[in-house]
């Protein structure tokens, strides 16, 4: 990917803010899950904030801190300002840092793993770069009040589209672009009711804060629109799946260039074979990571387009890393195609960069591509090839991230104790709910 046009510095966040005409400013952050929370404080505070931070109660935030780490404070990162422009009163908002009461970096900070990943590659002469293709379903309410794929809705995979949710989506790619993000494309997806808009490339924090942004920019929308958009990874039996396939790349520090162009077959230098060897030896231990919920399980299934093969491939759609066929090197890239739109963008990005680093590092062998459709073969030829499979469940991802050290290292003790914890609560709540299809099946013939 070329590198990506950097949004100018905001070296006077309070004057921006007076300028905007700011009432109220929104001090967001995430949790362990990726969900956003929000302190808002009125505009004439800011300054305040900036120098010293603003407290708040992390043990009341599930997954944030312990109650022994309950004092914590919101550092906002000027050059995060926006003014969201739905809102009715003038909000501005600003992404924040957490730090503790004596000023040090929070380890359960998601943003601040990411930081802490991108500073190893820098070290190494890199920068990360990241342009996330973000699927997403816009849904209506019926008679009951639940969210149903839109009845006039009869678009698929790059259609034409007239039915009004047409319009919701240019409105979105609008605000998103008021909200600072470059979007490239916007564009119908195969389900009824999915779409897909595509950001420009990025830095990885900034690509990560955008990510952020984007989803909650979108759900403001369509609320005001009288409709829903989830980013549930698998919303409906038998539709499409909702994914986030993430183009990647590195920028040499030095000049400025493309790391991952190279001369051969699939225009990839060595930088970009290890990288990719890197991603696929741990593509298990970070599958808990990139596809987060017991749901995202229902998207990885074999025969649908989701990558469910640690394979690599440019033509074969079935691979976990594709090699697009851009034709110029400056934007050569890979693409990952396992994550999806649930996770925390923050760690998503922190693990895929680490363990991209970990294969370059350690010079990993990248294994043949397999161009061919994989689906067809059996557990032997998977083997002879060397291909492995993707956890297809929650608790088998748990187990490969606690087996791996680099994704483990990559989140820090604190995040991955907290992330560990969380995953292995919903799956202890999964496996005690009775389905509707267990009632049907079993009720009265057991």
């Amino acid at each position: 990917m070329a590198s990506p046009r950097h949004r100018p510095e905001i070296p006077d966040a309070v004057a921006a803010a007076q300028a905007a005409g700011i009432r109220h400013l929104d001090l967001q952050f995430t949790d362990v899950t990726g969900s956003v929370k929000t302190v808002t404080i009125p505009a004439d505070q800011l300054a305040s904030a900036l120098e010293h931070g603003v407290w708040f109660d992390g043990s009341s935030v599930e997954s944030v801190a312990r109650t022994a780490e309950s004092d914590m404070y919101l550092v906002p990162d000027p050059t995060t300002f926006a003014v969201l422009p739905w809102a009715e009163a003038p909000t501005g908002r600003m992404i924040c840092w957490l730090t503790t009461p004596e000023g040090e970096a929070y380890p359960g900070d998601p943003r601040r793993a990411l930081r802490r990943a991108t500073e190893r590659a820098a070290a190494l002469g890199y920068e990360y770069l990241v342009g996330p293709e973000i699927e997403f379903y816009l849904l209506e309410r019926d008679e009951m009040g639940r969210p149903v794929q839109p009845r006039h809705d009869r678009g698929s995979y790059f259609d034409f589209a007239t039915d009004p949710t047409v319009a919701v989506r240019q409105t979105m790619a609008e605000q998103l672009r008021a909200m600072g993000l470059e979007v490239n494309t916007l564009h119908h997806e195969v389900g009824c009711g999915q779409h897909e808009i595509d950001v420009g490339a990025q830095e990885a924090l900034k690509a990560a804060d955008d990510v952020v942004t984007f989803r909650y920019t979108l759900r403001a929308i369509a609320q005001q629109h009288g409709l829903t958009a989830t980013f549930m990874p698998k919303p409906f039996q038998g539709q499409p799946g909702s994914g986030m396939h993430v183009h990647q790349s590195l920028a040499r520090a030095g000049d400025g260039g493309n790391a991952f162009a190279g001369d051969d077959d699939y225009g990839l230098s060595d930088v970009a074979k290890h990288f990719i060897a890197g991603q696929l030896h741990h593509a298990a231990g970070m599958c808990l990571v990139l596809a987060p919920l017991i749901n995202s399980y229902k998207r990885l299934v074999r025969g649908f387009e989701a990558p469910v093969f640690v394979s690599w491939a440019r033509t074969n759609r079935g691979a976990l890393v594709r090699v697009p066929h851009v034709g110029r090197p400056e934007v050569t890239r890979v693409e990952l195609r396992s994550p999806d739109p649930s996770c925390n963008p923050y760690l998503a990005f922190a693990v895929m960069l680490r363990c991209g680093l970990d294969g370059i590092e350690r010079r990993l062998p990248l294994p043949p591509p397999v161009e061919e459709s994989l689906y067809g073969f059996d557990d032997v030829e998977l083997e002879r090839r060397n291909v492995g499979l993707l956890p297809d469940n929650l608790k088998d991802a748990i187990s490969a991230l606690e087996a791996d050290e680099v994704v483990l290292d990559a989140l820090g003790d604190t995040l991955s104790e907290r992330f560990l914890e969380v995953k292995a609560l919903e799956w202890k709540e999964y496996r005690t709910q009775v389905t509707p299809w267990e009632q049907e099946q079993y009720l009265e013939r057991a």
